[in-house]
């Protein structure tokens, strides 16, 4: 698959956020990464796995959600790793980026969130209900989108390790909520940060599966 590497600075409000594009030749969807708690565009399993999606012929988009200065703040604070609000609001500003400037041509966009990263998706996607068309979480905490979860039109699908109990319980009860079409799945022997071997690849794979079944091009009625 060939695969364009790419980087911009996409406008948040008042914020400049740096990103870096994976544009595969014909892309079948668009995938933009929400960081989890006091991560970054450069978090390893993100990378692994937007690496994972592009071979498979879906576009990516990892961006740093928090600029420099707001980064050093949170590294000291830890406030604004929890400002779902906030984060939603970027992600919101990356979608009306993405549907504006089209890197990736009329693609369908999805966002894959990971920790309190996937909260922010899911408010993200009930914002932005007419272009945010699936979302994956990987050991997220959904349950801090609160009263959002029910106005998300989005297909959902939430992986959590089988052995992060307290999330697996959390993710439950946000499941819930959830009025749209979702899923939850437990990751055999995995912890929440999936480090145990073949537990990411698993993910990569549950998630792509998961953005081709609803990102894909939609066939036009007969």
């Amino acid at each position: 698959m060939d695969v364009r590497g790419s980087t911009a600075t996409i406008p948040a409000g008042a914020a400049d956020l740096p990103a870096d594009l994976l544009v595969p030749a014909e892309p079948v969807g668009a995938v933009l990464f929400a960081h989890g708690s006091g991560s970054s565009r450069h978090s390893p399993r993100n990378l692994a796995v937007a690496r994972s999606l592009s071979a498979g012929g879906l576009g990516t988009v990892l961006v740093d959600l928090l600029t420099e200065a707001e980064a050093e703040v949170d590294a000291v604070t830890a406030e604004l790793r929890f400002d779902i609000d906030l984060l939603a609001l970027r992600l919101a500003a990356i979608v009306d980026w993405l549907a504006a400037e089209q890197p990736f041509g009329a693609a369908r966009v999805g966002i894959f969130g990971a920790s309190t990263g996937a909260a922010a998706a899911l408010v993200a996607a009930a914002r932005r209900p007419e272009h945010v068309h699936a979302v994956v979480s990987r050991g997220g905490r959904p349950d801090l989108a609160g009263t959002a979860l029910s106005d998300v039109r989005a297909p959902t699908l939430l992986l959590v390790g089988g052995l992060d109990e307290q999330v697996i319980s959390l993710n439950q009860h946000a499941l819930g909520q959830l009025t749209a079409p979702a899923d939850l799945r437990v990751i055999p022997g995995a912890t929440h940060l999936f480090e145990e071997p073949g537990t990411l690849e698993q993910v990569a794979e549950a998630a792509a599966d998961w953005f081709h079944d609803h990102l894909h091009p939609q066939p036009a009625p007969a």
